[in-house]
């Protein structure tokens, strides 16, 4: 039963980069970016004032912190991921996206002073190899020509945003209970990116679109980072985060069945070596240097 919550909130999130990739077209990025995480600070406010307001002593200090957090995890990470959508397919998003556990390690070593194990450089060159896989179609000489496509490119640079997120996270520490943190990361996220939804063209809501919404913002936003952290709570963060593997897979599953992706050679091949490559870099943690 303890294993549900983890599994569920990644099939939730894999679903959600297959709704992402489905909003292209239905409703324009800034607009399906800034509705979700409206609808969410609506939907959280009536049980999350309270226990804001109880815990605003240590919220005050640690506003210039919240604000960064919820600008990389909730506003630039998911932003970037609808404008890519329209430019790449789901199974590119989730193999690329499968990057993000490796970045944080990078990231814990260079910023947290974490060691620099074999598993972390092989899982490195691993995975980089896997994701040029895919971003070239399986043609190297396609993309010393052509370059990256731009869907891809910018699904990197979400995926890089989201694991400084992490990073932040886990160096700051910061003592608030984990639903009032998100709780305010979304009132940022609204904050914003309303600006950008003001200055955007707009397709409007409709019947097709309307469930894009709230798939994003009920599921995505909320049932699956509570799903998240029951996980966490019962199986800790470690064990927890070995899920987040199963990603680019049910991606690349839900994509086939639901919009018809065709999975190629060169998906197989990237996935395979992105994947292994994140494994790699969590099991094989002999420290390299000396102490």
């Amino acid at each position: 039963m303890q294993y549900a919550y983890p599994l569920l909130a990644i099939f939730i999130w894999a679903g959600n980069t297959v709704i992402t990739k489905m909003s292209a077209g239905a409703i324009h990025p800034a607009e399906i970016g800034f509705y979700r995480w409206l609808l969410a600070g609506l939907l959280f406010t009536p049980f999350m004032l309270k226990p804001l307001i109880a815990h605003w002593p240590m919220v005050r200090p640690n506003l210039g912190r919240i604000f960064i957090l919820g600008v990389l995890g909730m506003a630039v990470y998911q932003s970037l991921a609808y404008f890519a959508a329209g430019l790449t397919t789901a199974t590119n998003m989730g193999i690329i996206l499968s990057l993000m556990p490796l970045m944080s390690l990078a990231m814990a070593i260079i910023s947290l002073g974490q060691r620099l194990t074999a598993g972390a450089l092989a899982g490195a060159v691993l995975s980089f190899a896997g994701v040029l896989v895919v971003v070239s179609n399986g043609s190297l000489a396609v993309l010393l020509d052509h370059g990256v496509n731009l869907g891809d490119a910018m699904m990197l640079v979400a995926t890089l945003a989201y694991a400084i997120y992490s990073t932040l996270l886990k160096k700051w520490q910061l003592k608030l209970p984990p639903l009032v943190l998100l709780y305010l990361q979304v009132l940022v996220a609204v904050v914003v990116l309303f600006p950008l939804f003001l200055i955007s063209p707009k397709i409007g809501l409709n019947l097709q679109n309307i469930p894009l919404v709230l798939y994003a913002c009920l599921l995505a936003s909320m049932v699956a980072p509570l799903a998240w952290m029951q996980a966490v709570v019962r199986l800790g963060p470690s064990r927890t985060t070995l899920f987040f593997n199963l990603l680019p897979v049910m991606t690349a599953l839900i994509a086939a069945v639901v919009l018809r992706e065709q999975l190629a050679v060169y998906h197989l091949v990237g996935g395979v070596l992105t994947l292994g490559g994140v494994i790699v870099s969590e099991r094989w943690t002999t420290v390299l240097g000396r102490a």
